[in-house]
């Protein structure tokens, strides 16, 4: 017998009809289909055209944060941080959670934005609170400050395994009857009049009166077939890994560098960091390398050591690059689009790894209900491209460089 996780290509032919097609295999398409299949959706197939995080989720650095510089994208944190901290519990599994706290960084120009971001968190809920350069040196003595104009820190903060939080939902989700059809690419969306009708695939026809596309880059390629346009750009991100230094063994906690445009996590002993540097927009996901340039590299050591001294003597351990997708704004693009029954995920900029918790249960209530209550979708609502109603943070930074604040 075929496990319900490892369904592939076989299973896919006798997949003609269902109530429900989510698109893509990334960890907010598989949150989607588990929170459809929870709320009785029906019968719910979400086809991935190679294997389940073989996109962005599987390159990403998977910080698990709450500091935005705005309420609804910090709900949606909020609520998905609750999920983490409970994995087994309310999803079941492991999804790699360490809650080791972080550090976030801010020029002097950004003090009083940053200063008003964090009463807005507070406020939400959110455990942040401004520190003292002293109270941070207390959290890690190895810290260069000089640059710093002000510092958050966020105890609940951390990061989590991207494989294993999205093999954790494919196996709730599995396990609620949801079909995973695997190396089956969705070709275009089917639609008659102004009603969704299927997805069309490498392996046949689903139809269904229901269709989520969460496929990241390949989003806009199904969608603009249809007269969707939502402004998405291919982006390349890398990520870097750093062994240990003899002065230094390991990174205490998770940070998001405004300052120097980084953000650094640990990986066991071994320190991962990203860096927003000569970034590559409208890139082919189908031939993007995977590997990283030594001038990257060398960019990111640079920062690194700028920020840790004591990681002069790191040396580099592996690196990867993937892509992710920005929307015109660099905010999610999550809601419904003008054909009836037809819904998306898209355009996330890198930051929907630590909201796919509660992405995937908005959407859900969305379909199901006709509208979401965990948080509050219409900010995130994809016509606000066509409205020209572009989404601008007031007490924002990083507007040059958005996706290492994402």
């Amino acid at each position: 017998m075929v496990p319900k996780a490892a369904r592939t290509r076989e299973a896919v032919a006798m997949a003609r009809t269902a109530d429900v097609v989510v698109v893509g295999g990334g960890v907010n398409g598989l949150s989607v289909a588990y929170h459809l299949a929870k709320r009785g959706a029906g019968r719910v197939c979400l086809v991935e055209r190679s294997h389940l995080a073989a996109g962005a989720t599987g390159k990403s650095g998977a910080l698990v944060r709450t500091h935005y510089t705005n309420e609804p994208e910090t709900l949606l944190a909020l609520r998905s941080l609750e999920v983490f901290e409970h994995w087994d519990d309310v999803i079941g599994g492991d999804c790699g959670f360490a809650q080791v706290g972080m550090l976030i960084f801010a020029a002097a120009r950004d003090r009083e934005a940053f200063g008003r971001n964090v009463a807005m968190h507070r406020r939400l809920g959110v455990d942040s609170r401004l520190v003292s350069v002293p109270e941070a040196l207390a959290l890690d003595p190895g810290l260069h400050l000089t640059d710093v104009g002000a510092i958050a820190y966020e105890p609940r903060s951390g990061y989590a395994d991207p494989n294993l939080t999205a093999y954790a939902f494919a196996r709730a989700a599995a396990d609620r009857g949801v079909e995973l059809l695997l190396e089956t690419a969705a070709t275009a969306i089917e639609v008659h009049a102004d009603r969704v009708a299927g997805v069309r695939t490498s392996q046949g026809t689903i139809a269904a009166g229901t269709v989520v596309v969460c496929a990241g880059a390949g989003a806009g390629p199904l969608l603009v077939p249809l007269g969707i346009d939502l402004g998405l750009r291919p982006c390349r991100a890398r990520v870097v890994l750093f062994r240990p230094a003899y002065e230094r063994p390991s990174l205490p906690l998770t940070y998001i560098d405004h300052v120097r445009g980084t953000w650094y996590r640990p990986d066991g002993n071994r320190t991962l960091v990203g860096a927003e540097v000569g970034v590559e927009r409208d890139t082919d996901p189908d031939t993007t390398p995977e590997h990283v340039e030594q001038g990257y590299i060398a960019h990111c050591h640079r920062e690194m050591v700028g920020r840790f001294p004591a990681m002069r003597h790191s040396t580099t351990r592996g690196n990867w690059s993937g892509v992710i997708t920005m929307s015109p704004d660099a905010r999610p693009l999550i809601g419904a689009l003008p054909y009836a029954g037809l819904y998306c995920v898209a355009g996330d900029s890198g930051t929907s790894f630590k909201t796919s918790p509660a992405i995937g249960q908005s959407v859900s209530e969305l379909v199901v209900d006709g509208t979401s209550r965990i948080v509050d979708l219409t900010p995130f609502r994809p016509a606000r491209v066509a409205e020209g109603a572009l989404w601008v943070d007031p007490d924002d930074y990083d507007v040059d460089s958005p996706t290492i604040s994402r």
